[in-house]
C-alpha cells in the first residue's frame, strides 16, 4: 500500500509510520512541526529509505496537501491541534487547522482518486451527553472549540462521501497514551506529565477530586484500528465512525496509583511522591467510557492492551527515553 500519514511526526502519527514500514508499505509523512518532533521520525528515514519520505508542508496550504496526496492510495489523517484548552485559549488557529486543514485535505483526497480517507476523530465529540458507555450515535452539546472542530470533520466526511464518493472511516479517539508521547509543553496529556513529575519526585497536581475517569487507550490498540480501517472490504463498515478505546474505566486517583506501583519498580523513592489537588479544568467532561461493540462487530477490533497492559509498557518506554 502506499500511504500519507498527515502529522506524521507527531506521537500517533509516527507510531503509524514506524509500524506501515516495518509491514512493508510506502509512506509519506506530511508534518509543519508545529507540534511534531523530528526525532520522532528521523531513525525511520535511516531504516526505511527507499520506503519513507518526509514532506514539510502545511494542511493550511492547498498546494501543500495536493502534493502530498498525489500518487498515495490512502489516507491517515492524523494532523490536527489537540488540546482543549488550547482551543480555548486560541479557537482561531485550532479552527484553521482542525477544519480548513481538514477540508484542503479532503478536497486533495477527492482530486486526487484516493481510495479511502480514515481520520482521527475524537471522543470530545460526546460533549455534555450523560449517557455511558459511550456510543457512536448518541452525542451531546461540544464542551470547547476544538470539540466542534472535530464534530465538523465527521460532518464534512460524511458529505463528501455521499455528494463526491470519497470512502471514509472516522476513529473517535479515547485518550490515547504511550510510546512517544511528548511530557514536555504547555499541554502535554496527563499521563506523560505525571510520568514526568514522579520521576522527578515532584508532586502532580489533579483537577478535582481525582475521580474523573477516562477510557485511557494504549497506542497499539489504536494502530490496529487504523490498520483495520484502511484494509476493511466489509462495505458496512465504510463511511463510518468507530469509538477507537479499549472499553474500560480509570480513574484518575487509580491512573496515579498504577503509575507509582510501575515506576516505584525503577525508584522506590516514587511511591512516597504526594498528590496535589486543584480546580477542575474548564472544558473537561466528568467521565468517558467507549462502547467498542460496533468496532468488533464491523472491523473485527480486538483491542491487546489494557489500560494497565499499555501502561506498563508506557512507563518502561518513558523511563528509557526521558
Amino acid at each position: 500500500m502506499k500511504v500519507l500519514v498527515t502529522g506524521g511526526a507527531g506521537f500517533i502519527g509516527s507510531n503509524l509510520c514506524e509500524h506501515l514500514l516495518s509491514q512493508g508499505h510506502k509512506v509519506r509523512c506530511l508534518d509543519n512541526f508545529a507540534t511534531g518532533k523530528s526525532e520522532n521520525i528521523l531513525p525511520l528515514l535511516a531504516n526505511y529509505p527507499s520506503t519513507f519520505e518526509l514532506m514539510v508542508g502545511d494542511i493550511r496550504k492547498m498546494d501543500d496537501c495536493c502534493k502530498a496526496v498525489d500518487g498515495m492510495e490512502y489516507v491517515l489523517h492524523e494532523a490536527a491541534l489537540g488540546s482543549v484548552p488550547r482551543s480555548i485559549k486560541d479557537p482561531i488557529t485550532t479552527n484553521d487547522v482542525n477544519i480548513g486543514g481538514f477540508l484542503n485535505m479532503l478536497v486533495a483526497s477527492r482530486d486526487a482518486g484516493v481510495k479511502r480517507f480514515v481520520f482521527a476523530a475524537s471522543s470530545s465529540t460526546y460533549g455534555d451527553s450523560k449517557s455511558l458507555p459511550k456510543v457512536e450515535d448518541v452525542i451531546g452539546k461540544p464542551l470547547s472549540p476544538y470539540a466542534i472542530t472535530k464534530y465538523v470533520n465527521e460532518l464534512y466526511a460524511d458529505v463528501f462521501a455521499k455528494t463526491y464518493g470519497l470512502e471514509y472511516i472516522g476513529l473517535r479517539y479515547f485518550n490515547v497514551f504511550g510510546r512517544r508521547q511528548d511530557p514536555f509543553g504547555a499541554y502535554a496529556a496527563v499521563i506523560p506529565l505525571f510520568v514526568k513529575k514522579f520521576m522527578a519526585h515532584e508532586s502532580p497536581v489533579i483537577n478535582g477530586d481525582g475521580e474523573y475517569s477516562r477510557d485511557f487507550t494504549y497506542i497499539d490498540n489504536v494502530i490496529q484500528m487504523n490498520l483495520l480501517a484502511i484494509t476493511t472490504t466489509n462495505p458496512n463498515a465504510v463511511n463510518q465512525v468507530y469509538n477507537t478505546a479499549f472499553g474500560e474505566r480509570t480513574t484518575l486517583n487509580m491512573l496515579v496509583g498504577y503509575l507509582k506501583e510501575f515506576l516505584s519498580e525503577y525508584d522506590s523513592d516514587i511511591s512516597n511522591v504526594e498528590v496535589v489537588h486543584g480546580p477542575n479544568r474548564q472544558g473537561d467532561i466528568p467521565h468517558s467510557l467507549a462502547c467498542i461493540d460496533k468496532a468488533k462487530t464491523l472491523l473485527n477490533y480486538e483491542p491487546q492492551y489494557s489500560m494497565r497492559d499499555g501502561l506498563r509498557e508506557a512507563v518502561r518506554w518513558y523511563w528509557e527515553n526521558i
